[in-house]
């Protein structure tokens, strides 16, 4: 009886953690935290993006109201914040219990607190492939572990980081703050890019794409003659040369539509 009375008691307890927690974190904070340049965080130290790049960041991404913006390892919130006064929808993902609790507050008193959400959890645990916009600072060999997943993120959507680049997945636009005070100024913009590599079947005669991110090579052939093509790609918009050509079209799923230069039309499908 004894072992009994043991173990449901034990089993109370998982069950009171698991409901105090989210995420498996515990929600748990202080009240009188202050935050400071250089905290230790579990991925990277927390260092306050000075409010120039945020908004630079925001203008590089072009966020509307119709956006869904998320910003992974989100600390004061400063970023969330900006990105709901400028009408779009916002969430945070923090570790640290302390900084989401801040961030909360912070939204509050900013008069954003329906368009936010700060939530306290692990980034590579957490699914944020909803954002039309993701927004980052941390270090480019954390970005090089996030990049498959950004990959796989629908077509168009715009990351940005601060400062930290993504290896050999060249950013799409740069932006270096002019006359900044702080070592933070300089802002990096991909555009996630449809997957179009391989074969696409013609009308009369087929593509063959090689795709490198959003750079594109490979061969078109119109009645069994082979033409060099090279090109780029801009979340689903697609453009190429070919043969003194320009061909642009929108990828949707297995299907590429769109027009050429000095006339007609094309289509491609997988």
């Amino acid at each position: 009886m004894d072992k009994q009375i043991y173990f449901f008691r034990n089993i109370t307890i998982a069950l009171i953690f698991l409901i105090t927690t989210k995420g498996g974190y515990a929600q748990t904070y202080d009240d009188d935290f202050k935050p400071y340049s250089g905290q230790g965080g579990k991925d990277v130290v927390w260092v306050p993006t000075p409010q120039e790049l945020v908004d630079t960041m925001l203008d590089m991404a072009n966020v509307t109201s119709a956006d869904y913006v998320i910003d992974l390892g989100s600390g004061d919130g400063r970023l969330v914040i900006t990105a709901a006064k400028r009408g779009a929808k916002a969430m945070g993902i923090e570790y640290n219990p302390n900084m989401v609790a801040l961030a909360k507050r912070a939204a509050k008193e900013e008069g954003v607190s329906a368009r936010t959400n700060f939530i306290n959890a692990d980034l590579f645990e957490s699914d944020f492939s909803d954002a039309t916009v993701l927004t980052l600072f941390l270090l480019s060999s954390i970005n090089l572990k996030l990049r498959p997943t950004i990959l796989d993120m629908k077509p168009g959507t715009r990351v940005v980081s601060n400062t930290f680049d993504m290896d050999d997945w060249k950013p799409d636009q740069t932006k270096q703050i002019s006359e900044s005070s702080s070592n933070w100024d300089l802002a990096h913009l991909w555009i996630v890019p449809a997957k179009v590599d391989g074969t696409w079947k013609l009308a009369n005669g087929h593509v063959f794409f090689v795709q490198e991110f959003q750079n594109i090579t490979g061969t078109i052939n119109f009645g069994n003659k082979d033409m060099i093509l090279t090109g780029k790609l801009e979340g689903n918009k697609i453009t190429f040369v070919a043969d003194g050509r320009e061909y642009t079209g929108t990828v949707s799923g297995d299907t590429i539509s769109g027009i050429r230069s000095k006339g007609g039309t094309w289509k491609a499908i997988r």
